[in-house]
């Protein structure tokens, strides 16, 4: 049964699906932020919508948003907020972009949120809870054998210097299938099967906080790329359906 928590999370997300919706392919400013990446009124107002919803439920939790910053960060219950995760594909029209909510409890991740409403996904998770997707619950894939993997990887920038990249070359050469569907598309896909291995780089925790426990979640492993689990510090991934997991790992 799903907690209050799921609940409101889930009427957050809903709340700024129809915001978001509204403005998509529209004409509004675009802002630069200090960190070179852009922000429009629609994150601003959906952040903005999603903080006073799960306020309203949960009014001693922290919060800590992609455009508000940090709040009350040394409560139990924090809330992990990305109104618009994947800015450049909202303004530049394409539907891979997503809302991300997710809850930190005492230092572990325990609820996801992932929306994309002109994508046209909602999945969620909640530990113990399973992983769903448009109201189907889902699972990672048996795959075992590297030879029949289908490898996906978002932004590998940092992943270029250093050793790793060679040995990233090599892994490619190894797997069946590599793509790069990026952002939340990638996650959703891998916790439902239809892919087996997501590397990136360079992600910030708000961008993969909700997908963590999705994944997790739908029976799968989700990691950085030294193994180490996810925190606020996370700034790279190796999301794999867990039967592949070691052998990636060794391989990268």
């Amino acid at each position: 049964m799903a907690s209050r928590e799921l609940h409101a999370a889930l009427e957050a997300a809903q709340a700024a699906a129809e915001l978001i919706r509204g403005y998509y392919q529209k004409r509004f400013a675009v802002r630069i932020k200090a960190d070179a990446s852009p922000v429009t009124e629609a994150d601003v107002r959906a952040e903005g919508l999603i903080r006073d919803t799960l306020n309203r439920y949960f009014p001693g939790y922290g919060f800590y948003g992609e455009e508000t910053g940090q709040h009350a960060m040394g409560a139990e219950n924090v809330w992990l907020v990305d109104p618009i995760d994947g800015t450049k594909s909202f303004v530049r029209e394409t539907p891979f972009f997503s809302t991300q909510i997710a809850l930190l409890r005492a230092g572990r991740l325990v609820l996801g949120v992932s929306s994309a409403p002109v994508y046209g996904e909602l999945a969620w998770a909640e530990e113990g809870g399973g992983a769903w997707l448009n109201e189907r619950a889902i699972r990672v894939s048996a795959v075992t054998a590297l030879a029949d993997a289908v490898v996906s990887s978002g932004n590998l920038k940092s992943l270029t210097v250093g050793p790793r990249w060679s040995r990233y070359g090599e892994l490619i050469r190894r797997v069946n299938r590599i793509r790069g569907y990026g952002d939340f598309a990638h996650y959703h896909l891998l916790a439902r099967g239809a892919l087996d291995v997501v590397i990136e780089s360079d992600v910030n925790i708000l961008d993969i906080a909700a997908l963590s426990v999705i994944v997790r979640e739908a029976g799968g492993t989700f990691t950085d790329l030294d193994g180490g689990s996810v925190g606020l510090e996370t700034t790279s991934v190796l999301a794999t359906n867990g039967a592949l997991h070691s052998r990636v790992l060794d391989a990268l």
